[in-house]
């Protein structure tokens, strides 16, 4: 038998099996709905903790991650998916989540989600997880006293290593199976069969930039100038630069006067944050990070670069078409200028996924996103919100494939 250990509801060693087993018992008070108030409670709860003042500031990506969970907030989540005539939404079921380690958080926002929907809901937690990840459990389980017992019932995150048994055994269980991290990930999972009805959600790799433009830079106030330099810390070091959302290259729009300008400004900026901040960069990621930009001169995509200590290296692009797409390490910024927005259109792949922005007004973006026309980027967002996850991502509305619809006829 294989066994995976319970992490939440806090426990030792279960077999699979007998997980399962437990999960397909009804809750008592009656199966979950979609909006099931007992999940509300609990999640509104979970959240109150999370924004406490002590926990938001060891950890500032929970403090997101408690608005996200607001009252207010999941009311909006479930309005997306409300009854309409002639269609009712129903849980999908059994939902397996295969969350990244890297982002040692985002497994909250995707197993809320799919409780909000009324689901059974089994969680894979990475065994390297700590930090912002165990401040989570622990904040969970301290709800658990105080709610419903159907949430100990149908929600289940574990901890369980290479074990195909228990992926195995996991998935053949899922009515939806739910896989973030790279592409080597995203096809190893997909060894493991579901069953017929079943279906995946995948987040394999992704990438993304941003675009500054540097007439909107010089024409912005030291607030607003500050705020995005503050934006950018948020968006590239949370999490090592190493989320799919976090830009990896930096595009200024406008000509080159104005760009150099801009560009020594916001650099300057960002290196007062970083000296207020104090990001901890070790030797080996120190190492890892001019392996990795001198590579780039290597190979002729860099023409230049710079490191301000450790925690900052910026990369001046052959060719703004020479996207590393790669990780470099965190606090790694290659730069490249164009004339117009609509030269990066071309640039784009379907793997791009976020575009963080500052200095453009709302119909140069639009008319950005028609160009690009879906081939990739599906988000576009301020500087400073690329890790602000939403209820949309990825082009996946989350809420709805969360659920399912039954449809009614009435003659």
């Amino acid at each position: 038998m294989s066994k995976v250990i319970e992490r939440f509801p806090a426990g030792g060693a279960i077999d699979v099996d007998d997980l399962l087993a437990a999960l397909r018992n009804t809750p008592a008070g009656g199966p979950l709905t979609v909006g099931d108030d007992r999940v509300v409670e609990f999640l509104v709860a979970f959240a109150r903790r999370l924004l406490r003042p002590a926990v938001a500031r060891r950890y500032p990506e929970l403090g997101s991650l408690g608005f996200f969970l607001r009252r207010a907030e999941i009311n909006k989540l479930l309005a997306r998916v409300a009854d309409e005539p002639g269609q009712l939404r129903f849980p999908r079921g059994t939902v397996f989540h295969v969350p990244p380690a890297n982002v040692d958080t985002i497994f909250v926002y995707s197993w809320a989600l799919s409780a909000l929907a009324g689901n059974a809901n089994v969680v894979r937690i990475s065994s390297r997880s700590a930090g912002a990840a165990d401040a989570v459990l622990d904040a969970l389980n301290d709800t658990l006293a105080e709610a419903d017992e159907a949430v100990r019932q149908t929600q289940r995150m574990v901890t369980y290593g290479r074990d195909d048994v228990v992926t195995g055994a996991l998935s053949a269980a899922a009515d939806l199976r739910v896989i973030w991290g790279g592409d080597r990930s995203v096809n190893e999972i997909r060894r493991h069969p579901l069953a017929p009805h079943a279906r995946d959600v995948t987040f394999p790799d992704r990438s993304s930039f941003t675009v500054l433009s540097s007439a909107g830079w010089l024409g912005a106030d030291e607030r607003e100038r500050d705020a995005a330099a503050l934006g950018l810390y948020n968006d590239s070091y949370w999490f090592d630069q190493a989320a799919c959302s976090s830009p990896r290259t930096l595009y200024w729009v406008g000509d080159a006067a104005d760009t150099e300008a801009a560009r020594t400004d916001l650099l300057a900026r960002l290196r007062a944050v970083l000296d207020g901040k104090r990001p901890e960069v070790d030797a080996a990621m120190a190492v890892e990070k001019r392996v990795a930009t001198y590579g780039l001169a290597v190979d002729g995509t860099a023409t230049a670069i710079r490191f301000d200590g450790n925690e900052l290296a910026t990369v001046e692009l052959a060719d703004p078409a020479d996207i590393p797409r790669r990780w470099l390490g965190v606090g790694t910024f290659p730069q490249a200028r164009v004339d117009t927005l609509a030269e990066l259109a071309p640039l784009v792949v379907r793997r791009d996924q976020t575009v963080t922005h500052f200095g453009f007004k709302a119909e140069e973006l639009v008319d950005f996103a028609r160009t690009v026309a879906g081939r990739g980027v599906d988000r576009i967002v301020p500087i400073g919100d690329a890790l602000s996850f939403a209820a949309t991502w990825d082009g996946y509305d989350l809420m709805r494939e969360f659920t399912r619809i039954t449809s009614i006829i009435a003659r």
